[in-house]
């Protein structure tokens, strides 16, 4: 494999966070600052060293209630800094590094900070709470004409038809698909940031209030307020940094409709990003030590564990069963932080790259995993499906 891969001129090396918890009383804006001068000094640099800005989401109207980040202008503003790179993200953007990495591998910028900040928990706590999303809108246009009068007015209802018809396909049951959550649970009780880290178990998984069949309360990531930033560094500052991570390769393909309906293939999600991806490497899934896959709902973790090639389709229901596998010391530890079901929801792959850093760096504390050297993280699914492979520098 060549050398000539653009994220190889770029390295992640810096993550920073918030404080986490289902609600948190600061503005999102002190958030954001909070997770950004972090992520600068766990990089080793300064502020002054930052000539590059990116958040998510970019504004328009993916800026819906609770996606509370502090505005771009107003970070800017606060950090009192010259950019010679700026963009406002928004939805569909692979993964939440992927723009800067192409920032600074074009000697656009040398250390851009990306941010996402998220005040869910607060607003789902408001009177009414936090809208779904398709009640926002007065009018049913585009697919949204087929999905409100059926009552798809959220994420889950639009996943929901998606996870029964994998578990039809190849007879993989809800038993089978708690052991992800009560895992990440597990790993959630490692790590003091969490929002939830009191024990789960399969029955209470099962016993567990229906939210959209064959989805459940645990099967859904956990509204919250928070906010996580990266650090992207042209890979000629190596030096220069405290302890830098390695894009090995990385990729973000849509092979489908840019919607989460009328898809050809119901059961399989993410399989063009990860062929992509591996496409760039000479590593494969055995190299893989430790994933952070995507958990908007436990069926995009399962859809990744497949696309990935960590097992066979249709496999991943008895891959996962009882635990063993994806536990710390098992054969893919998966999710190690809790992850969105029990983490709390950072989106976009945020508090994923962020776990996924630390441990490639051996900073885990007591979720560490032994010797991780090569990390795999993945974004969503479907329409906004990204993955990338991380080493240790």
């Amino acid at each position: 494999m060549g050398s000539e891969r653009f994220e190889q001129r770029a390295v992640i090396s810096g993550v920073g966070q918030s404080a986490i918890d289902r609600v948190v009383p600061r503005s999102g804006f002190q958030l954001t600052l909070d997770a950004v001068m972090a992520a600068i000094a766990d990089a080793g640099l300064g502020v002054d060293d930052i000539d590059g800005l990116a958040m998510f989401p970019g504004g328009g109207a993916a800026n819906l209630p609770g996606y509370a980040n502090g505005n771009l202008y107003e970070v800017h503003d606060a950090l009192g800094i010259t950019t010679t790179w700026r963009q406002g993200q928004v939805e569909g953007m692979s993964l939440p590094f992927y723009a800067a990495s192409q920032a600074v591998a074009t000697g656009q910028a040398r250390h851009v900070v990306v941010w996402r900040t998220v005040k869910e928990g607060s607003a789902a706590r408001l009177a009414g709470g936090r809208p779904a999303y398709g009640s926002t809108h007065p009018e049913a246009e585009g697919p949204l004409a087929w999905l409100l009068p059926v009552g798809a007015l959220s994420p889950v209802c639009q996943v929901a038809p998606y996870a029964t018809r994998y578990m039809y396909e190849y007879g993989v049951t809800r038993e089978q698909l708690a052991w992800i959550p009560v895992t990440q649970r597990l790993h959630a009780s490692l790590n003091p940031d969490a929002v939830y880290r009191d024990p789960l178990t399969v029955d209470d998984y099962l016993g567990s209030r229906m939210i959209s069949w064959p989805i459940c309360l645990y099967d859904c990531d956990v509204p919250a307020d928070g906010s996580t930033a990266i650090v992207i560094s042209a890979v000629e500052t190596a030096h220069d940094l405290r302890s830098p991570v390695r894009i090995e390769a990385m990729a973000g393909v849509i092979d489908g409709r840019p919607s989460w309906e009328q898809w050809e293939d119901m059961g399989r999600v993410g399989y063009a990003t990860a062929a992509a991806m591996w496409a760039r490497t000479d590593l494969t899934p055995q190299d893989v030590d430790v994933a952070q896959l995507y958990d908007g709902f436990t069926i995009e973790a399962v859809w990744w564990l497949e696309a990935m090639g960590f097992c066979g389709t249709g496999e991943a229901g008895a891959f996962v069963e009882g635990g063993a596998r994806i536990a710390l010391d098992g054969q893919l530890p998966l999710n190690t932080w809790g992850g969105q079901l029990s983490g709390g929801r950072l989106h976009a792959g945020f508090g994923h790259t962020a776990e996924a850093v630390r441990q490639l760096r051996g900073e885990a504390g007591e979720r560490q995993v032994v010797g991780a050297e090569v990390a795999a993280v993945t974004n969503v699914g479907g329409i906004e499906a990204g993955a990338a492979l991380l080493t240790r520098w």
